[in-house]
């Protein structure tokens, strides 16, 4: 069994600083092609993810955050794929999420781990 750490649960990969809902959500597309090239591939996804949108707690900023059910190394990848899309531009910040939160994720985790 592997060890504690390395067991998949919720992440969320921050992306920053958008000053509109709308300019968080032109990134999703691009992000959609990097986590998933082929999306008419058969299931499950590598990685399975989902997309929200988040106030900021300082001025009127809104984050796009991408949430991934995976291992901790896992998620540091894909936050590092994010990075190198997204360039330095706006802050990104990867964080253990609410698996509450992304009830969603979770269940897409659960549907395909039975698909493997």
């Amino acid at each position: 069994m592997p060890p504690a750490e390395d067991q998949p649960r919720v992440y969320e990969i921050r992306i920053q600083g958008y000053p509109s809902s709308g300019e968080a959500l032109a990134l999703q597309a691009p992000l959609e092609r990097l986590l998933c090239p082929e999306p008419d591939h058969a299931p499950p996804c590598e990685v399975p993810w989902s997309f929200t949108l988040a106030g900021e707690d300082t001025d009127d900023f809104t984050a796009l955050v991408l949430g991934v059910y995976t291992s901790s190394g896992q998620a540091t990848q894909v936050a590092r794929r994010v990075r190198t899309l997204v360039g330095e531009i706006r802050p990104i910040a990867l964080r253990e999420g609410d698996a509450g939160e992304w009830a969603e994720l979770v269940e897409q985790f659960r549907v395909e781990k039975r698909l493997r």
